[in-house]
């Protein structure tokens, strides 16, 4: 059965977001460096990536580096800069492959942190895909829920400053405008492997309605027979939205 026609019979939810938790532990149970974690957990995100526009997902959110993280060893943090670098260089080579299959690749988060060449490395595949529909790959980098909600405030704030709207009529769609995630619909599932389950500040106003699916599986062993297992459970949810 081809991968588009297995879920052909159930709602798919909307938007997944993926918290790929796990990386270090993976390399510590091997004795290997924290980076060969992160490194083989790469792998696991293109592969999930193709594998969910694949199936029919239209869009999917991968929380690859938080805000806080920059709180982790130097070490650390500059390979997982390097394993973007790395993703980055590939998402060029192959551009005609992604083209094919409708992927939009898409950066959430505050890039000004972000060394110069990965920030113009970001923009040019921001172009390259950006009239793909298929898919929609957003990477979380440097990101944080309450940063996203934070520069949201600050946005309208200023827009109520220069007498643009008035205090009294925002709304929540206002709001929404202003996120990272403007133009994405709010995440209707969220999945967290390596047993932690907790949403780590990973889209704190997009998750208000979503179903959470955790597993013990460390990100880097995440399958694609993994990620079925959430999309079925995800679909025998009763999903009342506050209602009966």
């Amino acid at each position: 059965m081809a991968n588009s026609e297995k879920f052909k019979d159930i709602v798919l939810p909307r938007h997944v977001g993926v918290i790929m938790d796990g990386n270090g532990r993976w390399a510590k149970k091997r004795g290997l460096p924290r980076y060969e974690g992160h490194r083989e957990g790469a792998k696991t995100f293109r592969r999930i990536a193709e594998y969910a526009s694949e199936i029919g997902i239209k869009n999917i959110t991968f929380y690859a580096f938080s805000s806080e993280n920059w709180k982790r060893p130097p070490q650390e943090v500059n390979a997982i800069m390097q394993l973007l670098r790395e993703y980055l260089d590939e998402a060029e080579r192959r551009q005609k492959e992604n083209e094919e299959k409708g992927i939009r690749i898409r950066f959430i988060g505050d890039l000004s942190r972000l060394p110069e060449d990965i920030r113009k490395k970001i923009e040019e595949a921001q172009k390259l895909s950006e009239e793909k529909t298929k898919c929609t790959v957003s990477i979380a980098v440097n990101y944080g829920g309450r940063q996203e909600i934070v520069k949201a405030v600050r946005d309208i704030a200023e827009k109520a400053r220069k007498g643009e709207i008035k205090p009294e009529d925002i709304t929540e769609a206002d709001i929404e405008n202003c996120l990272y995630t403007a133009g994405i619909p709010d995440a209707d599932l969220i999945i967290r492997p390596s047993g932690e389950k907790r949403l780590s500040n990973f889209l704190t106003w997009q998750s208000v309605y979503a179903e959470f699916y955790y597993t013990d599986v460390l990100w880097p062993d995440f399958t694609t027979d993994d990620f079925d297992k959430a999309i079925l459970d995800f679909a025998n949810r009763d999903r009342r939205f506050g209602g009966v």
